[in-house]
């Protein structure tokens, strides 16, 4: 999906790091993400099957098997998106979803605290 298409001024970056963003869309319920040169759309469960996905890939085994290409293919059942990635490409990725999912967990910390607050 091209960034042309969707109104940058309707998203929220939820975080980003120096090799990508990922921006939440209220208006139309979905994530984006914009990493290597890809600017993709998923929805909530995607998101989460692309981070756990991207976790489990071994970047030791990785760098250190003389047997296999440096690069891996990241993709998952039911997704229309394929990132082939370097290991330093992972390390990023994988950055950048654990920042995202932590924010996630940090807003609902606040918001729990405020509605404590007010109740």
């Amino acid at each position: 999906m091209e960034k042309a298409c969707v109104d940058i001024n309707e998203l929220i970056n939820v975080f980003s790091n120096t090799q990508g963003s990922i921006y939440q869309s209220d208006k139309l319920n979905c994530f984006y993400v914009d990493f290597g040169g890809k600017f993709a759309r998923y929805n909530c469960i995607s998101l989460q099957k692309l981070k756990k996905v991207v976790e489990d890939i071994d970047i030791e085994d990785l760098l250190l098997n003389t047997h296999r290409a440096d690069f891996e293919l990241v993709t998952f059942n039911g997704c229309e998106h394929i990132y082939l990635l370097s290991a330093l490409e992972i390390v990023a990725l994988k950055d950048l979803l654990q920042g995202t999912f932590t924010m996630f967990k940090l807003n609902h910390l606040v918001n729990d605290c405020l509605n404590r607050l007010v109740y």
